[in-house]
């Protein structure tokens, strides 16, 4: 992989990859951090992904200008926990603690984030384990383990041993998201596919699946903007 700037007010870091199976240059945008790729196939030489590049620049910017801007955590910002949108305050004691409208998290504001996260990932896990822990016992079968990670592709897995592993992001989206991800995963215990048999044991253990669905759709790339780092 290389990079190329495309100088501007901004400019754009583009992340330029070589591919042996690729036919033509293609560009491509992540909702997620805004990272920019140009795919060029393998006898392309760069010069022509800078035209490339150039040809689109109208369109790119347009496309960055519209997404939403990555929010640093810290004392001052506020970040969604279950739906509802908290500003982060300095706190007391050792734990975070949580009121209607605030998180105030205690100690050294450049440790804020990384106690926040931490604060975050086991609420997550009590509330998806709480779920899961429900639509097993509505399915009829158990699973094995849960594990939580920060993916970027998918919000939930459902391995053929029973291990379940869902992003802990779920948690800062409405409660009826993290709801519907862990019905839907635990719903391969019984389907490992996306059949109608599938999607009928969804709709049997939780309900109607598709306003959550397409809300993730919608608007789960938006639960990537706040930022730990």
């Amino acid at each position: 992989m290389g990079q190329i700037r495309l100088p501007g007010n901004p400019p754009i870091d583009v992340v330029v990859r070589r591919s042996a199976r690729a036919r033509r240059l293609s560009l491509r945008m992540s909702q997620l951090d805004g990272r920019v790729t140009l795919t060029l196939p393998n006898k392309v030489p760069e010069s022509q992904g800078v035209a490339f590049l150039r040809e689109k620049e109208a369109w790119l910017r347009g496309h960055l200008s519209q997404r939403a801007a990555d929010v640093p955590i810290g004392l001052g910002a506020s970040i969604p926990v279950e739906g509802d949108l908290l500003r982060i305050e300095p706190g007391q004691g050792r734990s975070v603690r949580r009121s209607e409208d605030a998180l105030y998290v205690p100690g050294d504001p450049a440790r804020v984030p990384a106690k926040l996260k931490g604060w975050l990932r086991t609420l997550a896990r009590d509330r998806l384990a709480e779920a899961c822990d429900e639509y097993a016992h509505r399915l009829g079968r158990p699973y094995a383990r849960l594990t939580l990670r920060d993916t970027r592709s998918r919000w939930g897995s459902c391995t053929h041993d029973g291990g379940l592993m869902f992003s802990w992001r779920l948690i800062l989206a409405d409660r009826e998201i993290l709801d519907y991800v862990a019905a839907h995963e635990v719903a391969h215990l019984a389907e490992m596919n996306h059949s109608p048999a599938f999607w009928a044991q969804v709709e049997r253990i939780y309900g109607d699946w598709k306003p959550a669905r397409n809300w993730l759709r919608d608007n789960g790339s938006a639960l990537h903007r706040y930022k730990f780092e």
